[in-house]
């Protein structure tokens, strides 16, 4: 595989997507020529958004960036990198809890893939501790999740929560 140095991936499960994703993705668009948000598709788990409208969510909140495009996968991360010639992923580190799995990972992935690089980011300060499991909690529980992820997601939230969806 000749990778292309200028595309990178950057894999989660975004559900919801937060605005320290969205501040990691654009921060990541300025390094590289493309960015791939890799949707991780877990048939283990039950989302609160189903793999397709996650992928619809992210592309409504990049729609003016296009360097930004949106998948969705399952399997091996190097695999999916492997496939779309991606050269780095791209992962972020909120705080030092994060860098243990992350720094594992890292090495696992260069294991399997040693062209491909790992670049860790840390989100701007005031989304560190904002994390998509957090943020479903606090909704749920009634509290305020406004400027705390993109307009399109807290949309989606109140719909859910209108329909009497539970995540």
């Amino acid at each position: 595989m000749r990778p292309n140095g200028r595309l990178a991936v950057f894999p989660g499960s975004f559900d919801p997507l937060t605005n320290g994703h969205v501040d990691i993705i654009l921060r990541s668009a300025h390094l590289f020529e493309r960015i791939v948000v890799a949707v991780l598709v877990n048939v283990e788990k039950k989302p609160l958004f189903t793999a397709v409208e996650r992928v619809a969510i992210i592309r409504e909140v990049f729609r003016e960036y296009s360097n930004v495009e949106v998948d969705a996968f399952d399997g091996l991360l190097v695999d999916y990198a492997r496939r779309r010639r991606a050269s780095a992923i791209i992962r972020g580190l909120r705080a030092v809890s994060d860098f243990e799995y992350e720094f594992q990972m890292a090495l696992m992935n260069r294991h399997l893939e040693p062209t491909l690089e790992t670049v860790f980011m840390m989100p701007a300060e005031q989304y560190t501790y904002l994390s998509s499991r957090l943020i479903k909690e606090v909704f749920h529980l009634g509290g305020d999740v406004h400027g705390l992820v993109p307009a399109v997601v807290e949309r989606r939230l109140r719909e859910q929560q209108a329909a009497g969806v539970k995540g």
